[in-house]
């Protein structure tokens, strides 16, 4: 703890310092659990597409042998040309928002490629459209973490440190300012008592003198 100074002014600052750490650590507190409700509100979010995209495999799975054929799936028969975001805001944090993608197909020949490839290429746009608005959840998750940490710390130092540290201070002060107005006072009687006796005093050597 740094050492304060024990005057008026410093106990002023101090008491205006405790009203500011009082008057937003409600404010971080509610930011704490509005960032806590909306992670434990996406993580299922992510969870649900990836399971999605495992129910949309396993629909598909008579198709897996066939793509294990030598040369029958095209090399980059499909590739993410253009990935769709927004921004969206949290609690005061920017956070991505999938809006979708776009892909390209390789070329292939129509005539000589089977029917089922066109099938098969479809499904892989869906199971890696799922798999980009994951990968968005998570990075929604992500930012919400790093930001529910540090405002965790602050909250944490409000109510553990900041608050309980000024308190001590202004008692602290109080206790020595009192204690000097006390003292002062004491002083005050202890010099009109003096004064009064050195007056009492010469006016006995008045007397004796006449």
């Amino acid at each position: 703890m740094a050492k304060i100074k024990l005057t008026k002014n410093e106990l002023k600052v101090q008491k205006d310092a405790l009203k500011m750490y009082r008057r937003y650590l409600p404010t971080l507190t509610l930011k704490k659990q509005q960032l806590q409700a909306e992670i434990r509100n996406i993580e299922p979010k992510a969870r649900a597409v990836r399971q999605e995209k495992e129910n949309l495999e396993k629909g598909f799975e008579s198709w897996i042998s066939v793509f294990s054929e030598k040369d029958a799936f095209p090399d980059g028969i499909i590739t993410v040309s253009n990935i769709r975001k927004g921004v969206g805001n949290i609690a005061g944090v920017a956070i991505p928002v999938f809006e979708g993608a776009d892909f390209l197909r390789g070329d292939y020949d129509l005539y000589k490629t089977p029917l089922w490839v066109d099938i098969a290429a479809n499904h892989m746009e869906k199971a890696m459209l799922l798999d980009l608005e994951a990968e968005v959840l998570d990075e929604q998750v992500r930012l919400l973490q790093e930001e529910l940490h540090a405002t965790s710390q602050r909250v944490n130092l409000f109510e553990k440190v900041k608050i309980p540290e000024t308190e001590e201070n202004i008692r602290k002060i109080s206790i020595y300012l009192a204690d000097q107005q006390v003292n002062a006072v004491v002083r005050s009687k202890i010099s009109k008592r003096k004064i009064a006796l050195r007056n009492a005093e010469d006016s006995e050597r008045q007397v004796y003198s006449l």
